[in-house]
């Protein structure tokens, strides 16, 4: 199984419109110019991993419903597995499978958040 075709799509994207900007203004890139680059790049993060987290809220309902258990293993190094496998660079594996395990940590922390308190993942800071 390979990234959502949603996530795909958004990396090849980001790649196109860094190349662009290369080109575009016909000039080297300066201090500000890739900080506002990496700010552009930060909240499309955010948004797809709070896109993604909700998928696993979704999922953690089904699993509750269904009386599976919430973690599993085998699933989880099915998504740290494709997760390598689609990585072009110039990130390590090591460092792809780094920030998954991350992420899949913090959507099951959402996953038991919301089992608990039975209406969703709380929204905000900490």
């Amino acid at each position: 199984m390979q990234l959502p075709r949603r996530l795909r799509n958004a990396f090849a994207y980001s790649r196109k419109l860094l190349a662009t900007d290369f080109r575009a203004r016909g000039r080297a890139m300066n201090l500000s110019d890739w900080r506002r680059r990496i700010d552009e790049i930060d909240k499309k993060l955010v948004q797809l991993l709070n896109e993604r987290s909700q998928c696993a809220l979704e999922i953690g309902k089904l699993k509750q419903e269904a009386k599976i258990p919430l973690y599993q293993p085998d699933r989880e190094n099915e998504v740290l597995e494709n997760a390598e496998r689609n990585n072009p660079g110039p990130l390590t594996d090591a460092a792809i499978r780094r920030l998954f395990e991350r992420i899949i940590d913090e959507a099951r922390a959402a996953e038991r958040d919301a089992m608990h308190s039975g209406d969703g993942a709380k929204k905000g800071k900490k």
